[in-house]
């Protein structure tokens, strides 16, 4: 069988990218989709790091930010990437590629959208605004992407609770924990084509049988448990038929 490729963006650690491949790893011959490149807008990323050490093409993007659109759509057409995963990239990937990647490119935010997003809203500062706002539950949001910062259709989000003398750093911590957790599901979920986006925008199935199947982020519990959660909310296909996700 004919897996789709999948391209990881990332501009930091790569702990997201690590949770995507340690997922993979795990499903074995189930898994949807196979990890070939991983790229980076930081030659010291620890994202190019993790994927050197799995055998995965690790690239390097070393255009300017305005040349960024053409070199990341050589390299991706280069390696014939169907699907894009944004884990921590924080360059504005180019609308014509997002043009060319629609309901293919999937981004993880760590907090709720819309409310905590756009342009400059990431890592602490989301967090920070989560805090500042006094809502009691955050969480991530996994996306498909479009051209406006934390913009396209929300596929799942994990409430995540704020707890009482929350810092940036302790409510990071926790929010980072689901998102290891959900983003290898949704990433897996997309390109068995459990979901997809229509031409609408809107997705093809919810990701959750519904709004009260999943329960909100219990830390108390271990990442089994909490991934047995995530599993039983989601409701796969019920035909075994080939991704519907484009193959190159």
């Amino acid at each position: 069988m004919t897996r789709p490729r999948i391209a990881v963006l990332a501009s930091g650690g790569g702990s997201n990218l690590q949770a995507l491949l340690d997922h993979f790893k795990q499903l074995g011959d189930a898994r949807a989709g196979d990890i070939v490149l991983v790229a980076s807008d930081r030659p010291d990323a620890g994202a190019l790091r993790r994927a050197r050490a799995a055998n995965i093409r690790a690239v390097t993007i070393i255009s300017s930010f305005t040349a960024l659109g053409d070199e990341l759509d050589a390299i991706l057409e280069r390696h014939s990437i169907d699907i894009i995963v944004l884990a921590g990239f924080l360059q504005l990937v180019s609308a014509d590629i997002t043009r060319l990647y629609v309901g293919r490119m999937l981004n993880v935010h760590p907090a709720p959208l819309p409310d905590f997003g756009g342009s400059g809203m990431y890592g602490k500062r989301a967090h920070r605004a989560v805090l500042a706002s006094g809502v009691r539950m955050s969480g991530p949001t996994v996306h498909f992407v479009d051209e406006i910062y934390d913009h396209g259709a929300v596929i799942a989000h994990w409430p995540v609770p704020v707890r009482e003398g929350d810092d940036e750093q302790t409510l990071a911590e926790r929010v980072l924990r689901a998102e290891h957790l959900l983003f290898p599901r949704v990433v897996q979920a997309v390109a068995a084509g459990d979901v997809s986006l229509r031409a609408d925008g809107r997705l093809s199935r919810p990701f959750f049988r519904d709004d009260a199947a999943l329960p909100p982020f219990d830390p108390a519990l271990d990442d089994a448990t909490l991934g047995r959660q995530l599993d039983a909310a989601h409701v796969e296909r019920a035909t075994n038929s080939e991704s519907q996700i484009p193959i190159r």
